[in-house]
């Protein structure tokens, strides 16, 4: 056998080799068989309605900054042209003007040249809410949306506000690089629940681990009835529910170091829920035109 013919058989299985593991970590998105996840909305809606008090009367989003990111480390195979993933804090006013805060984005030391966008009004405007807030919950640890709680300049003073999750807690490596000041956890004591816990009238907190330990979901039951459930970032966009697809493995595995499976499981059971429950809004962790879509039907208003 020939020498070119040779180098030719080792470059060919070199790019079978090469192609093979572009589709696995770039494009490929099965659902494992034994992905499960199961929502009990009879269970939420009950516990929802289990705490004595008036709902939130209205919701509103402030984006405070914005990444870009390649499509398919949003939605596997979706190519290589980037999409823009805001970052968003929600807040839920009930009457009296006690209010709640979900999620509180990230300041721009924490985010630094990875974002595309800040709005530093928006996150005075956010960081203003959190001391004024009755309770502040955070879908998971990562740094957009751990990132402004942990940064406040009096976060020892809003703590009692905040609830945390024993595994948000305990998993202080998937905030990095946010982090709480040295002893400012101390005496702390962080929530520990099964699979649902009422926090508020109308507000329920889902245990969802997968995207991180500490990822919950959190369901809101505004006054008027409508519902609206908080992903955190099991799902980055409307896309990865609606596919019933995850992020690239590059991504999920060698960056968020995600449960895979979990995660699938999630999805598969949104999917579920976005069919089978056309009247509960879904909101994933970075989707603008799902937010935008929300506040056009009025279900949210924009800014705080």
């Amino acid at each position: 056998m020939s020498w070119k013919r040779i180098a030719l058989i080792v470059l060919a299985v070199i790019a079978i080799a090469g192609g093979g593991a572009y589709y696995w970590f770039i494009v490929e998105s099965h659902v494992p068989a034994d992905a499960d996840f199961a929502i009990d909305m009879n269970e939420v809606r009950r516990l929802a309605a289990s705490m004595p008090g008036d709902k939130a009367l209205e919701i509103d989003a402030e984006k405070v900054a914005a990444f870009s990111f390649p499509k398919t480390a949003v939605v596997a195979g979706d190519g290589w042209s980037r999409v823009e993933i805001p970052v968003y804090s929600y807040r839920l006013v009930f009457p009296d003007g006690i209010t709640a805060i979900i999620d509180t984005a990230l300041d721009d030391k924490l985010g630094g040249s990875n974002l595309v966008s800040f709005d530093k009004a928006a996150y005075d405007r956010m960081s203003a809410a959190l001391d004024k807030a009755s309770l502040i919950l955070i879908t998971h640890e990562h740094m957009d949306h751990i990132g402004g709680l942990t940064e406040h300049p009096d976060v020892k003073r809003i703590l009692p506000s905040t609830k945390l999750t024993q595994e948000q807690v305990d998993h202080p490596e998937r905030s990095v690089p946010a982090a709480f000041p040295e002893g400012a956890l101390d005496g702390y004591k962080p929530l520990a629940y099964g699979n649902y816990m009422a926090v508020a009238p109308g507000v329920v907190l889902i245990k969802s681990p997968g995207h991180s330990p500490g990822s919950q979901m959190i369901y809101v039951q505004k006054s008027d009835g409508t519902e609206v459930l908080f992903i955190g970032d099991v799902a980055w966009q409307y896309r990865n529910i609606e596919l019933v697809r995850e992020r690239a493995r590059l991504m999920t595995q060698f960056f968020l170091k995600e449960d895979r499976k979990a995660v699938f499981g999630q999805l598969r059971e949104l999917h579920r829920l976005h069919q089978a429950e056309p009247k509960l809004r879904i909101v994933p962790g970075h989707d603008g035109e799902a937010v935008a879509a929300l506040v056009e039907a009025g279900v949210m208003k924009p800014g705080f």
